[in-house]
């Protein structure tokens, strides 16, 4: 969940979002998603991305929500947000397992084809399960034998789900990937036997923008 942006009058919903927010801690483990510049504008035009993620996580901890999970906007990622994450003791779930065809060719982003630590500076280790597929993509595998990666994290936007075509694609492909892979808890997957990657052979792209 993206937390309010006050710079775009959204401060004055808090309530509302932190109801929200509650209840949907109560239903799995609850994640910190950032849009860099504004709601509608995912990836960053400036300023310092780390720093965002430490005073949305402060905001988050304040009113007593604590979400495990972090994805960054428009896939954004680079070594200061990474950073930010391990200190907040996040799962990353920003990697893909492939490039996203919209960005830029020297965007920032980070590949990752299974679960992982990452190691960074400072002796900071960040717990990183990718994200490996979207809503189209998941359906074609689910009809392809042998096309789905192992794990399979899938993800889709909270809008999806007002569109009635697209809301029944995603409970039937999960109900069908249910059938087929067992699930498997977080830290199965990065606990302290996960396997352990260099930041620098993960980062694509350049983490440079306007100002």
């Amino acid at each position: 969940m993206r937390p309010p942006d006050a710079e775009a009058g959204e401060a004055a919903d808090e309530e509302r979002w932190l109801e929200r927010a509650r209840a949907a801690a109560q239903l799995g483990p609850l994640g910190h998603h950032t849009h860099w510049t504004s709601p509608t504008h995912a990836r960053p035009t400036g300023g310092d991305p780390g720093a965002r993620v430490l005073r949305e996580s402060a905001w988050l901890q304040q009113r007593g929500i604590a979400p495990s999970l972090f994805c960054g906007g428009g896939w954004y990622t680079d070594e200061g947000v990474a950073a930010a994450c391990a200190e907040r003791g996040y799962v990353d779930c920003t990697p893909r397992s492939r490039r996203p065809a919209y960005l830029p060719d020297d965007a920032a982003w980070a590949t990752l084809d299974t679960p992982a630590r990452v190691a960074l500076e400072h002796g900071l280790e960040l717990p990183a399960v990718p994200t490996t597929h979207g809503l189209g993509e998941l359906v074609r595998a689910l009809v392809r034998p042998g096309a789905l990666s192992a794990p399979v994290h899938a993800y889709f936007h909270d809008t999806d789900l007002l569109d009635d075509r697209r809301r029944r694609l995603i409970v039937g492909a999960l109900a069908v990937l249910g059938l087929r892979r067992p699930a498997v808890d977080l830290p199965t997957l990065v606990g302290d036997d996960a396997r352990v990657v260099a930041w620098a052979d993960i980062a694509r792209g350049r983490a440079v923008f306007g100002p």
